[in-house]
């Protein structure tokens, strides 16, 4: 199981690794998913993961019973236990009347779920994690984990001005970089015909016209993302860049800055950074962000966009970098960003957030980037409904940060929805729309590509958000 895991788990949160988990050991152990419309899992969505630790901040969170397509399942009353560790404590559930009266201890509480209900947390004054969970017999429990902070004095990072890069053109991007390792593993690609094919060009052909790829610093490490065989490394990357840029399409950068997977549960430093003090740290982060640049700019393959970090609402680089740490985090972040532009100044900087519909939280990130005049030109969302909203709250997220940052926004992941998405994506206002970045279609969720390696009916959604949103370019 932990091979399958490694392969398809990405920059996804901690609640997906354990739904994925759990639906691997049920087909092992020969179990029948759920069919639709009967309630088999607690989805939880926190409208923050990121809150003040002063006694009065408060996130909205949502609970829904969801079948196993995801939808929701209506006209059931289900008993659910809520569990909360750390610093936290529920002052409001909706729809439920005096709260108090409701079986309940400091950290638990027990209600019943009418197909959703919304309820507020409030944090505490401690900094550190709080972990909300909610269970329900028979049912895969939801959960989410919040970092409490205390945002502290802004210092810049820098006194110098700078003018955002417009990117110019329409984005219909993939992150494929499990593609190296899918084809060591034999898998042979082919259109919706069963022609062979390369799945760069085959997808190119469907109107993609840029591709994601992630890096780690040392993969092959043992407890890397790929042991022993490195995948995603510097040499995979600058392999997959010279297809990618031979196709005529585009390139966006993932710097994981680690040896592992990025995302908001984990941000772990590369083994070889383990026991620097700062000073080195950043010099660390600057030197091995400038090998990379140089490496593929030498091969003629200088990404045309960047992201310095994945997924980083929760910061990189922990602990220095963590969220709570402000100040390091946006130093730390600076470095990257000199280290992309020490190389090309002419490649765009993307800040990547896994807030697709969250925007308070959005808001946090984006206004104390701001307040220590990080330079960067995209604003790059995360947005899977499950734990990032309704469409809705993605297109109102999106009009928001456009307007009030005045710089380019896109979905930088997504798999389900695909046209919807793709609709808010291309249409945020102002002309600020980019496009998208679907991850990991070749092999995950909803794929573009069956497991056997042939485009399939979702393939074919492409073609036409390619005519209405690229044909202008």
């Amino acid at each position: 199981m932990l091979k399958v895991f490694k392969t398809i788990t990405a920059s996804m949160t901690v609640a997906v690794l354990i739904l994925f988990i759990a639906e691997v050991a049920d087909a092992q152990r020969g179990r029948t998913p759920k069919p639709s419309g009967v309630p088999a899992e607690i989805q939880v969505t926190p409208y923050k993961t990121t809150m003040i630790a002063d006694g009065k901040d408060e996130v909205l969170i949502n609970i829904k019973i969801i079948d196993s397509k995801g939808d929701s399942v209506p006209g059931v009353k289900i008993p659910v236990t809520l569990h909360i560790t750390g610093d936290a404590k529920i002052v409001k559930i909706y729809n439920a009347g005096d709260i108090n009266s409701l079986a309940h201890t400091d950290s638990t509480w027990q209600i019943t779920v009418a197909t959703s209900c919304r309820l507020v947390l409030q944090a505490g004054r401690t900094l550190g994690h709080i972990k909300f969970e909610a269970k329900a017999d028979s049912l895969y429990p939801g959960s989410t984990e919040i970092h409490t902070v205390q945002p502290g004095v802004a210092h810049a990072v820098t006194t110098g001005k700078y003018v955002p890069k417009t990117v110019k053109g329409k984005i219909l991007g993939a992150d494929i970089s499990f593609l190296p390792e899918l084809e060591s593993k034999g898998i042979k690609f082919s259109d919706v015909n069963g022609t062979p094919g390369d799945a760069i060009l085959i997808m190119k052909e469907h109107g993609f016209n840029y591709i994601r790829l992630r890096i780690f610093n040392a993969p092959a490490n043992a407890k890397g993302y790929s042991p022993n065989k490195g995948f995603c490394d510097l040499e995979h990357t600058k392999q997959m860049a010279k297809r990618i840029k031979a196709a005529g399409m585009k390139f966006l950068l993932d710097f994981h800055y680690s040896d592992y997977w990025a995302d908001p549960q984990q941000q772990n430093k590369p083994a070889a950074w383990v026991g620097q003090d700062f000073t080195m740290l950043k010099k660390s982060l600057y030197d091995y962000t400038v090998n990379v640049m140089q490496s593929l700019k030498d091969q003629g393959t200088t990404p045309d966009m960047v992201q310095v970090g994945n997924e980083i609402n929760h910061g990189i680089v922990w602990p220095e970098g963590a969220i709570n740490n402000l100040d390091s985090l946006s130093q730390l972040l600076y470095e990257g960003i000199k280290g992309v532009k020490a190389v090309s100044p002419s490649t765009a900087i993307m800040l990547h957030i896994a807030l697709g519909g969250q925007n308070a939280e959005s808001r946090f990130f984006l206004d104390n980037m701001a307040k220590r005049n990080v330079p960067f030109d995209v604003i790059g969302l995360s947005y899977y409904p499950k734990w990032h909203g309704t469409p809705a709250d993605l297109k109102n997220n999106m009009a928001d940060l456009a307007k009030r940052y005045k710089k380019q926004v896109m979905v930088a992941e997504y798999s389900q929805l695909k046209n919807q998405v793709n609709d808010i994506a291309f249409t945020a206002p102002g002309d600020k729309a980019l496009g998208s970045f679907i991850w990991e279609p070749l092999s995950t969720w909803e794929g573009i590509f069956d497991r056997s390696g042939r485009a399939n009916d979702y393939m074919n959604v492409y073609p036409g958000i390619a005519k209405q949103y690229l044909d202008d370019e």
